[in-house]
């Protein structure tokens, strides 16, 4: 299998077959084949009991566990060909602990496709510990997609027949303290595959002001701030315009924390870009906070990509 592939994570749940359908439009997309996998863990000889069956088994004894898991994929694998003829799908599955197969996959993967649980009772949470994991560690780009999104929620909504209707903006989320050549790069792409704009999304806060410096608590001074701040954006996205100018480039700097503006932009994005950067700390690999509150919270699929 050649890293030119998307992969995505099933585990027969509802989450993960929708992970399975936007890989499917995905690769559909990117002229790629989509490559299925799955993670069999034996609980042997504890009690078990088997997913979405509701069959319980005796300790030692696994076989309808097994039953279960070795038709999950395939089961998977027959829904997505139905409904995208097009796509090469093919199957794995793997016996181990779920984030390292899966981390070792993503190597191999262009993207590496995890469902979520998204909004949810709890106020949005992942679809467990795995998927953070798999997030805070991985070397290639992780798409999140929410149970249920379809494909006509990434469109233009009266915009003729789905299959011709036109995306939604993709968004990026950028600082610009940091700006990162892969994160950007995706972006771009990404909005080149559907053929729809590029809306990049830049927070900023305004310095708490000490003192009385007349320049610092004058109104004007915020507006140049901001004018440098969208000039700044401006020259970091030029030469990606001229690498892609078949993409419509919107840029928007806004005051205050981009976790919430990212957010509000995903209620009409077919897919929000936010970046990881490469940073230990004594607990481990950590995700940052704004890609953690719009992991959380965005209503569009969210891609992660990692960065230096």
């Amino acid at each position: 299998m050649s890293q030119g592939t998307v992969i995505a994570a099933v585990d027969g749940s509802v989450e993960s077959q929708a992970a399975a359908q936007w890989g499917a439009r995905e690769a559909l997309l990117r002229g790629l084949p989509l490559h299925l996998v799955h993670v069999w863990q034996d609980w042997s000889p504890g009690f078990t009991h088997a997913p979405l069956t509701g069959a319980d088994t005796a300790p030692g004894d696994t076989t309808i566990t097994r039953h279960w898991a070795e038709h999950v994929p395939h089961d998977v694998a027959e829904r997505v060909r139905e409904g995208h003829p097009g796509v090469h799908v093919s199957v794995e599955q793997v016996f181990g602990r779920p984030v390292e197969v899966l981390l070792d996959a993503a190597k191999k993967a262009e993207v590496l496709v995890l469902g979520s649980r998204g909004l949810g009772a709890l106020g949005g949470i992942l679809a467990g510990s795995v998927s953070l994991s798999v997030i805070a560690h991985a070397e290639r780009p992780v798409v999140v997609v929410r149970a249920g999104e379809r494909a006509e929620d990434e469109k233009q909504p009266g915009d003729g027949p789905i299959g011709r209707a036109r995306y939604l903006d993709v968004v990026l989320g950028l600082d610009l303290t940091r700006p990162c050549d892969e994160l950007i790069e995706f972006a771009f792409s990404a909005a080149a595959a559907r053929g729809a704009a590029l809306r990049v999304v830049h927070g900023w806060d305004v310095p708490i002001v000490f003192g009385h410096d007349p320049e610092a608590v004058d109104p004007g001074h915020g507006v140049a701030m901001g004018l440098r701040e969208a000039s700044v954006l401006t020259d970091v996205l030029r030469p990606w315009r001229g690498k892609f100018p078949e993409v419509d480039v919107k840029e928007q700097c806004v005051v205050g924390g981009a976790a919430d503006h990212l957010v509000d932009a995903s209620k009409d994005a077919s897919l929000l870009v936010v970046g990881r950067r490469v940073r230990r700390s004594a607990i481990g690999p950590r995700i940052g906070p704004v890609t953690h509150a719009v992991l959380h919270r965005a209503a569009a699929p969210v891609a992660v990509v990692q960065h230096l």
